[in-house]
């Protein structure tokens, strides 16, 4: 199989501006200051649910047993944790709603205006100082220095577009008729362009692969949340760690997240599929929730094993809220217009955070009811279903691999 031409005509790298090195670093620490916020209150709920029950669970703060019993929250360390994972669940349903929105606004207003506004009136709610302080600066500063369009440095669109290789804003997501033993590199022209509007809702869900990502995403999403939101608290109700040494050990799920969102997009960007690289990072993950539900009481064990979840959960789900959104928000059927993109990308992240949202309650009630091992049987189902919605489109990249490849031979 061939490389990509970016491989073959030199560095891609480049051709970048500063103007774009000062995008991605804005909009990633940005990112990182969002979600720093939401990470700080999963960080915190070993304290929380101690100081919400009565002083015989508690050890935290020093009062008589009538005044503490008195003025309890909850009966029990249980009744706290369900309702923690209440607060979860409507948490992710707010979030889910406000994805939906925001990307319909973030098609039709200033980028600037809607990620500037969304950090500052975020950190105003936010319960924990330090996060809420860092992220108001933060939305200040996307305000006044992050630029959304080439047209604000005086480019127009097509100088913009003529300043990269063109295989370099091709989709891997494209429409049933697509032509796989030749690649069509075609370029619009500026009145075509002009024509294009903001998709509506309706339009959006019904481009090709946006429901079975957004059905399979909702599942994997829930798997990935839940880690997110109950992994500090599992390692130390399970293992009977301190709260501080849980809350490091719990990071290295996100380094394997971070490592396998990287590596996987590269291998599919190599392949110019997506599917195949989901599919065998999800069956493999399957395996990973088996071997990390039978972790032995031995931090460094449970980190690697940690890690290995991390790499084949979180990063098929940043492949899909990332790389796999901006794919099929770019789709040739609506002529590579970026006015989807906003609007596909909120669908595919809403969906998965009502998902989302439903298992956070389910975990609490789960691990109430059953136990943490049947949480992790709850996980495997889920991450099974994943595959389930997007076998389709398994199946049919898999055979568009085989016909290149065919062609390819052939060529030869």
């Amino acid at each position: 199989m061939a490389w990509p031409n970016v491989f073959q005509r030199g560095s891609l790298l480049s051709r970048f501006s500063h103007h774009h090195v000062v995008v991605f670093l804005l909009t990633f620490f940005s990112y990182s200051l969002l979600h720093a916020s939401r990470k700080t209150f999963s960080n915190v709920k070993v304290s929380i649910s101690e100081q919400w029950t009565p002083s015989a669970f508690n050890t935290s703060v020093e009062l008589p047993v009538e005044i503490w019993s008195h003025n309890h929250l909850f009966p029990s360390l249980e009744k706290a944790t369900l309702f923690l994972g209440t607060l979860d669940t409507i948490f992710l349903f707010s979030y889910a709603v406000g994805l939906f929105i925001s990307g319909i606004v973030g098609d039709r207003l200033n980028l600037r205006w809607v990620l500037s506004f969304g950090m500052c009136s975020s950190a105003l709610v936010y319960a924990f100082l330090v996060t809420a302080s860092v992220q108001f600066a933060g939305g200040i500063v996307i305000f006044f220095g992050l630029l959304v369009s080439p047209e604000e440095i005086g480019l127009s669109g097509i100088e913009a577009e003529e300043s990269f290789e063109e295989d370099s804003h091709r989709p891997l997501i494209n429409g049933e008729n697509e032509d796989e033993s030749e690649p069509n590199y075609s370029i619009q022209d500026d009145s075509s362009v002009a024509q294009v509007k903001a998709v509506s809702f309706y339009q959006a869900c019904c481009l090709p692969g946006v429901i079975p990502y957004s059905l399979a995403y909702a599942c994997l999403k829930l798997v990935n949340y839940s880690f997110f939101f109950w992994l500090p608290f599992y390692l130390s109700n399970n293992f009977g760690w301190k709260e501080a040494e849980a809350d490091k050990l719990s990071v290295w799920y996100d380094v394997g997240g971070i490592i396998g969102g990287t590596l996987q997009g590269f291998i599919s960007d190599v392949l110019q599929k997506r599917a195949p690289v989901l599919a065998l990072s999800l069956l493999l993950a399957v395996g990973s929730l088996v071997g990390y539900s039978r972790s032995p009481n031995d931090k460094s064990i449970n980190a690697l094993l940690m890690t290995v979840t991390g790499f084949f959960i979180g990063g098929p789900s940043n492949m899909i809220s990332s790389a796999i959104s901006a794919d099929l928000g770019r789709q040739e059927i609506i002529q590579g217009s970026s006015e989807a993109l906003a609007t596909v990308t909120g669908i595919v992240d809403g969906s998965g955070s009502i998902g989302a949202a439903v298992g956070q309650y389910l975990v609490s009630l789960i691990r109430d009811k059953l136990g943490w091992m049947w949480v992790f049987y709850f996980f495997i189902l889920m991450t099974s279903c994943t595959i389930v919605f997007i076998s389709p489109l398994i199946v049919k990249e898999i055979f568009s691999l085989m016909r290149r490849r065919q062609a390819h031979i052939l060529r030869e």
